[in-house]
């Protein structure tokens, strides 16, 4: 087993809410209960999924995404000049839409010292002895979720025009994140599987967004994000396909985009979904270069309970190596199981099911 993270068994970061959570939720957002007592709850949950991740010998820990009610919005609500608004539509996946929420540019995008989610790293790393594990929403999928007008455009002329400030917000940010003891940074992107899927490129054309060329100039963004990041820091990257309620978005294999995403981003890792037919094959793998990458696979779904036979996977870990080499190559679910506090189809039994086989068949892989 590897040392380092990407590690041979990880996680893409979220687990499933427990009633507990969710009712304290349900009761803060109705008055009755405060910000603090909300927090005593969050808190004692944290700690709890702490301990079954190292109950499942798992290398890292994160916090479950548990002060969370998305995997993206929170992190963007944060940040100076962007905003969380109600609009007249959600997320549309597959016969089920999001809550009515979109995203507002309405000043200078910028990283401010006070981010919550710098005290909810210190106090995960307060509760693990192993390796703390933080995910935020990539630079990327802020631009990709602006709709038409939502670009204050006293502030920026073009959504594109925010690359700029939103590189140097990430600079701040991960910098921000390394002085608070961050070893282990996790930029979760849809974008990425979206502009593999013709359908999704379409609607994006229609949000005013200029499709052609947009990998190139996404690339260009991550490194300006990435740059001068700490050697002694691992930032990955999770290429999502939709997670809601066990549905999805996106369909296309990962070719449209592979020599961008694998040899031309400079992350230390990837976890790529390949959890069904809709990814396509391994073969886009071969444009990762030879040396410290590693490519994740998340072969393991969270989206049903039913566990996957372990044979099979190995034999998938076996397929992608003729592409990668095994020594770069490492195994998650596909996904985390709660991108939004609603949470996926299964049990919290099924959840630790899924995550004792993906340690399990790491071990005997790479012993």
């Amino acid at each position: 087993m590897t040392i380092n993270p990407p590690f041979r068994a990880d996680i893409v970061g979220s687990f499933l809410r427990s009633p507990m959570l969710k009712d304290a939720r349900a009761r803060h957002e109705s008055g009755a209960l405060s910000d603090a007592g909300l927090r005593e709850v969050e808190d004692a949950e944290i700690v709890r999924v702490v301990e079954r991740q190292a109950d499942a010998s798992l290398q890292l820990a994160t916090d479950g995404e548990f002060r969370r009610a998305w995997w993206h919005f929170d992190f963007f609500d944060g940040l100076d000049g962007v905003s969380v608004v109600s609009q007249d539509h959600g997320i549309q996946f597959q016969g089920v839409q999001t809550s009515s929420r979109g995203l507002r540019i309405n000043g200078k995008i910028g990283f401010p010292a006070d981010h919550p989610m710098l005290e909810h790293y210190r106090f995960l790393q307060s509760t693990t002895g192993v390796m703390p594990k933080m995910s935020i929403p990539a630079p990327t999928v802020l631009h990709f979720r602006l709709e038409n007008g939502s670009v204050d455009s006293a502030v920026y002329a073009d959504a594109e025009d925010t690359f700029d400030d939103l590189a140097r917000t990430y600079r701040d940010a991960i910098a921000a994140f390394y002085e608070a003891g961050c070893r282990y940074l996790q930029f979760d992107d849809t974008a990425w599987a979206y502009l593999c899927s013709d359908v999704e490129l379409g609607k994006a054309a229609e949000r005013g967004i200029r499709t052609e060329g947009l990998a190139e100039r996404y690339a260009a963004l991550l490194n300006s994000s990435l740059a001068g990041k700490p050697d002694d820091m691992t930032i990955t990257t999770h290429v999502c396909r939709g997670n809601f309620r066990s549905t999805w978005i996106s369909s296309g294999g990962y070719e449209p985009v592979a020599e961008q995403l694998l040899s031309v981003c400079n992350y230390d890792g990837y976890f790529l979904e390949y959890d069904s037919e809709r990814a396509g094959t391994f073969e886009p793998l071969r444009f990762l270069p030879k040396g410290d990458k590693v490519v994740v696979l998340g072969l393991v779904s969270t989206k049903s309970g039913e566990l996957e036979s372990r044979e099979v996977i190995k034999r998938r870990i076996v397929e992608a190596a003729t592409f990668v080499p095994l020594e770069q190559l490492a195994l998650s679910p596909q996904c985390g199981f709660a991108s939004t506090e609603e949470g996926n189809d299964l049990t919290e039994d099924q959840q630790w099911m899924k995550i004792r086989e993906v340690v399990d068949i790491a071990a005997e892989v790479w012993h």
